[in-house]
């Protein structure tokens, strides 16, 4: 009897020694999806807040989902991989985080998680509208969604899916417009700022010269004249319509001789530095000047403000919610 006892101690012992290994083990399991913030990019270091932010917005909502960071330029990743052979420039800038260092593609992000066990991948790009960079992107997506397996369990992923740009896409699920009033609202603050000083707000878009992206920026101005109508609001693009010299006229005609003028773009980089706010003369702060304005340039990119980055949390949970993904 006492051999009996002492046998189902034991048992017992064994038991509560393997429980809270096997729920370690579970613990430890790697998770079986992630998301991939695909931006454009950039090369100045003093611009990457309006990536890193976005990013943290993103870890805020979803902390038990990896947030891995992808540039889909050529251009930009070169110049970084350049630089992380060089020691001076990583002296100068220690704080730059180790991900940007090593930046990746799209293409090989989504490899690497998916070498590493992640077979539910969900890119969101941080870029502003329906442009080449996105269109390319939805391009990459759509050819790897094509591989198919003789046995459907070695796919390589069970849901690999895009989320949509600042300004949305075509479609009647989630239209474009409510995105740019969206939009419009997370500025509310830049709107603010410029009545604070008693300015018109123009903003600098991208913008391509090949593609039809003109009337959804000027719909965006006449959503932001509509919910702020004490603040003057324009957009001009650096390429393509409508282009500075087209607004030039409606900025006089608006009889604000001061402006406030501000990157519509998700970082500050080179475009803002040079061509917005250089002392050169071809840019815009020069060219505005010479006109009589006094110009007020703001350095800072859309994705640095906490409530223009919430727009793509925002975006990134329609999609997750469409294709019937729980995020965590």
């Amino acid at each position: 009897m006492n051999n009996f006892v002492l046998s189902i101690c034991l048992l017992f012992s064994v038991l509560l020694c393997t429980v809270p290994n096997a729920q370690a083990s579970q613990k430890a399991e790697t998770p079986r999806q992630a998301i991939v913030l695909a931006a454009f990019g950039t090369t100045v270091p003093a611009a990457l807040p309006g990536i890193l932010n976005i990013r943290e917005s993103i870890m805020k909502k979803y902390p038990d989902t990896p947030v891995r960071i992808a540039f889909t330029s050529n251009i930009v990743r070169k110049v970084w991989q350049k630089r992380l052979a060089d020691k001076q420039f990583l002296k100068d800038n220690p704080s730059i985080p180790e991900d940007i260092l090593h930046i990746q593609g799209p293409l090989a992000t989504i490899a690497n998680l998916q070498d590493e066990g992640y077979r539910t991948i969900i890119v969101q790009p941080s870029h502003i509208s329906l442009g080449e960079e996105y269109l390319d992107l939805v391009s990459y997506i759509e050819g790897l969604n094509a591989i198919s397996t003789i046995k459907a369990k070695f796919r390589p992923f069970e849901k690999l899916v895009i989320s949509r740009p600042a300004m949305g896409t075509v479609g009647e699920e989630h239209p474009y417009t409510a995105d740019l009033e969206l939009i419009a609202r997370a500025l509310a603050a830049d709107a603010a700022a410029a009545e604070q000083q008693g300015a018109a707000l123009l903003y600098m878009a991208h913008g391509n010269t090949y593609m039809p992206s003109g009337s959804a920026y000027m719909e965006f101005v006449s959503i932001m004249n509509q919910l702020y109508p004490q603040v003057k609001t324009y957009i001009a693009l650096e390429e393509g319509f409508p282009s500075l010299d087209i607004i030039l006229p409606q900025i006089k005609a608006g009889g604000s001789r001061k402006l406030l003028l501000k990157p519509f773009m998700t970082v500050a980089g080179d475009h803002t530095i040079n061509d917005m706010a250089g002392d050169e003369p071809e840019s815009w702060k020069s060219i505005l000047s010479q006109k009589g304005f006094t110009v007020v340039p703001i350095l800072k990119g859309l994705g640095e403000m906490d409530t223009f980055a919430e727009v793509f949390v925002h975006h990134l949970d329609d999609t997750a919610r469409d294709q019937g993904i729980s995020l965590h």
